[in-house]
């Protein structure tokens, strides 16, 4: 079970969090995801009007798009605590029942990797969110007994990687379902300037603008790349990132001028030169790379689909032209069995 995070809209920084101090913990603050920002301000406004907790809400995307962010911002907003844990924590019953019963009114509950709760648990879950009431079985054997204990009205956040894994039972019992998308070249040059002036980076436009392009559609991945091309330049004594500095930078740390690292380049690699451009099925490419299957499918893999360069068939995985002409090979003809 991960620590406990006192309310976000304090002055004291939440230590435990990664990236302090980029997280935005306004929802003005926030960039990108317009669509869920609208949603989200007016389900937090009726909910101050009410002076009730916010309904549970359920996020849904890759990871790094602020599934986290958002429940900071949610706590902030409400100003109330934020309690985090993640679904693989939560290995017994007694153990989620340890933190409800720890929540006071309108707290914030956030369970990263939901999809991941033990059925034990997540059977236990289910009154909490609609009765927000839970039975605690006290003694062993036939001596046990069950005891009902009332919890105070707190909001559940839940985030996932994969929708498909949660049970209907579980989903259903969320008031918003929202999934977060990759975000645009200009949302991201936005979010790099914002963390470059947190963190006192001297940056121009294009220097932002190289970051934003190569940072996959993710604001996670856009912070790492800002702070990796801040210590290149510090240790080559430029104090200004420039575009041609944050190019020269990011080729030092092998982010190439799509955004691909080494092992997106290596899965294209063996795709197209051992396996002729597919298909080819996931455990033998992941072999190929050394890498795990779901780290293969749920990492790398949307992006490359993204970019046009890999599509998944029922026969197995495919390069497509651009693979081919990124890695400066000849694409071959329409005849070839990988492209079919």
């Amino acid at each position: 079970m991960r620590d406990e995070f006192t309310d976000p809209s304090l002055n004291d920084p939440i230590e435990s969090i990664d990236e302090v101090g980029l997280r935005p913990t306004r929802l003005a603050d926030f960039v990108g995801q317009g669509e869920l920002k609208e949603r989200l301000s007016i389900v937090l406004q009726a909910a101050r009007g009410r002076e009730e907790a916010v309904d549970h809400l359920l996020f849904a995307g890759p990871p790094g798009l602020g599934k986290t962010t958002l429940s900071v911002i949610i706590a902030a907003e409400m100003g109330t605590r934020l309690h985090v844990t993640s679904g693989p924590a939560l290995e017994r019953a007694g153990d989620l029942a340890a933190i409800l019963t720890k929540l006071e009114t309108g707290d914030v509950l956030f369970i990263d990797e939901i999809h991941r709760l033990n059925r034990s648990v997540e059977e236990i879950l289910y009154p909490a969110l609609e009765d927000f009431q839970i039975d605690i079985m006290v003694g062993k054997g036939p001596a046990a007994s069950s005891i009902r204990l009332t919890l105070p009205r707190f909001t559940l956040v839940g985030a996932t990687t994969r929708t498909g894994m949660i049970t209907g039972p579980l989903r259903d019992r969320f008031g918003l379902v929202a999934r977060l998308d990759y975000y645009s070249e200009d949302e991201l040059d936005r979010i790099v300037a914002r963390a470059a002036t947190i963190l006192g980076i001297d940056i121009d436009a294009d220097g932002c603008r190289e970051i934003a392009r190569r940072s996959r559609g993710t604001p996670r991945i856009a912070n790492r790349l800002l702070r990796r091309v801040r210590d290149f330049a510090e240790v080559e004594g430029i104090p200004t990132v420039t575009g041609t500095v944050a190019d020269r930078g990011l080729a030092v740390f092998g982010v190439d001028s799509a955004g691909l690292d080494k092992v997106d380049r290596s899965l294209l690699s063996a795709l197209c030169q051992q396996f002729g451009g597919g298909p080819v099925g996931l455990s033998t490419l992941a072999i190929a790379v050394g890498e795990q299957t779901e780290t293969v499918e749920d990492v790398y893999e949307p992006f490359l689909i993204q970019l046009g360069m890999l599509a998944r068939t029922p026969r197995g995985r495919v390069a497509l032209p651009s693979a081919w002409n990124h890695l400066g090979l000849e694409v071959p003809d329409r005849g070839t069995p990988g492209l079919i």
